[in-house]
């Protein structure tokens, strides 16, 4: 099974930019459709953005749409997620996951912090 390491995350006062990553090893990333999801404190885990197999279909939660970007290189085995605008309200530990029907994101990575400051 593939097994997915998140990286990048960090400090950054609103209006700032990150971008984090998701590196897959054990299988080729190729064979998942892939997502961000995100956790903020004392509030439940949720859908951030997803980008299919071939990386030409994304979709995002409205909240982010126009500022956050998800991205894939399959040769690298890599996803990102770019995150222009921040806003306070984007800080949270945020989750890479796989998905193989499309549907159910079984794979799931550690974790990165991003935190915003106003």
């Amino acid at each position: 099974q593939v097994q997915l390491a998140e990286s990048g995350g960090g400090s950054v006062q609103a209006g700032g930019s990150l971008r984090v990553s998701c590196a897959a090893s054990g299988r080729t990333l190729s064979l998942y459709a892939m997502g961000w999801f995100r956790q903020a404190p004392g509030k439940e885990r949720e859908f951030v953005a997803a980008i299919s197999w071939s990386g030409i279909d994304m979709y995002y939660r409205d909240s982010v749409k126009g500022r956050f970007t998800i991205s894939r290189d399959n040769a690298k085995n890599t996803v990102y997620l770019q995150m222009n605008s921040l806003k306070p309200e984007d800080t949270a530990i945020y989750y890479c996951a796989a998905s193989e029907d499309g549907q159910d994101f079984d794979f799931w990575g550690q974790g990165t912090q991003v935190t915003v400051s106003s």
